[in-house]
């Protein structure tokens, strides 16, 4: 899903808008390349999170692995 912030402008409220606005005014940039920056930094997060829930998943032994633990059990 690629969202530009065009999209992102059309559905903010006035009071939204101007904060923003104020916002990107503090941080030097245009309140476009501010919302931009914004919605990058989402993606990122929500990149970073996928990873790391995708890392937490238990992998399934190798075939080496299972062979030594049946290796190790007793007769």
């Amino acid at each position: 899903m690629i969202d530009d912030g065009a999209t992102m402008t059309k559905d903010m409220s006035t009071g939204q808008r101007a904060y923003e606005a104020k916002r990107a005014a503090k941080a030097g940039m245009s309140l476009e390349k501010w919302l931009d920056s914004k919605e990058r930094e989402r993606r990122d997060e929500e990149k970073a999170r996928e990873k790391a829930a995708k890392q937490a998943e238990p992998k399934k032994p190798g075939f080496f692995s299972r062979l030594l633990e049946k290796a190790h059990k007793p007769l």
